[in-house]
């Protein structure tokens, strides 16, 4: 079985509160994007499941890599048989879109259909939030309000067709625990959904959608925050950075083309897209 795990980019990031355990809650809107892994799942051809990652090099044990903790999750709850893993990535790692996450939630829908296993949706996103905050939006993939720790999710009404996606990694790695460091926890006022429903991007910065990460990582990766600066001045109605970092989106009310991108931003990896 081949699937196609895909990025995911935040429009909107508050940071809510700290837990006492830690933990930070979040106000964000998780879209889905057509930036994507490939993934492949066969039986097994010999004792033990395996796990072979090509393209993009992965700096992760295999037994700590996601995909694997998601198949032992799955596993262990429903006996499943030993597979063959074949991960080919394609989304930066450390960018903030969420790349090893929707790897870990497309392995479990996979398994899911696979094994023909019948389970809900919900379901899967239980098994999922044991992985990574992020994990269960994969498992529905669509437009999501997260809020709590980023695992409570609600669907939104968001589409932007006439408008087009651009986002560029630069060659910067945040590290989440960097990320939240140096940010202050404050209410969410800002009507994030009702914003998104029917305000143009072109009228976002006005209305406060903002990523709080940019404050604490702006100023230790002034690469990043140069590349917002230069997406706006390539003419995007919006640009923030998605997530933790280090990647950097654009939302563009035109065409635009990867020659554009490219001699922008030289050496960096990017993609473009319609949302």
């Amino acid at each position: 079985m081949i699937t196609f795990p895909n990025a995911k980019i935040n429009i909107g990031l508050y940071i809510t509160s700290r837990r006492d355990d830690g933990y930070h809650e979040i106000v964000t809107a998780m879209i889905p994007t057509d930036w994507r892994d490939i993934l492949e799942i066969v039986p097994a051809k010999g004792n033990g499941t395996t796990l072979t990652v090509t393209g993009r090099s992965v700096d992760c044990p295999t037994e700590k890599n996601l995909v694997m903790r998601a198949y032992r999750a799955m596993a262990s709850q429903y006996d499943l048989p030993d597979v063959d893993i074949y991960l080919h990535k394609i989304i930066p790692d450390g960018a903030g879109l969420g790349g090893g996450s929707a790897d870990a939630a497309f392995t479990i829908r996979a398994l899911n259909e696979m094994f023909e296993l019948g389970l809900s949706d919900d379901a899967m996103a239980a098994t999922a939030a044991a992985i990574g905050s992020d994990c269960p939006f994969f498992i529905y993939n669509r437009p999501m309000l997260a809020t709590g720790t980023g695992t409570t999710l609600a669907p939104i009404d968001f589409s932007l067709k006439d408008y087009r996606l651009v986002i560029v990694k630069p060659h910067e790695y945040v590290s989440t625990a960097e990320a939240y460091r140096g940010c202050t926890p404050k209410p969410c006022v800002t009507q994030l959904t009702e914003i998104l429903a029917a305000a143009p991007p072109e009228e976002w910065i006005k209305a406060n959608i903002v990523n709080d990460f940019e404050t604490t990582v702006f100023p230790l990766h002034p690469c990043i925050a140069e590349v917002k600066a230069s997406l706006y001045r390539l003419g995007a109605a919006y640009a923030s950075m998605s997530g933790s970092g280090a990647s950097v989106f654009g939302i563009f009310g035109r065409d635009i083309l990867a020659d554009e991108i490219q001699q922008t931003f030289p050496g960096m990896d990017f993609h473009i897209s319609t949302l």
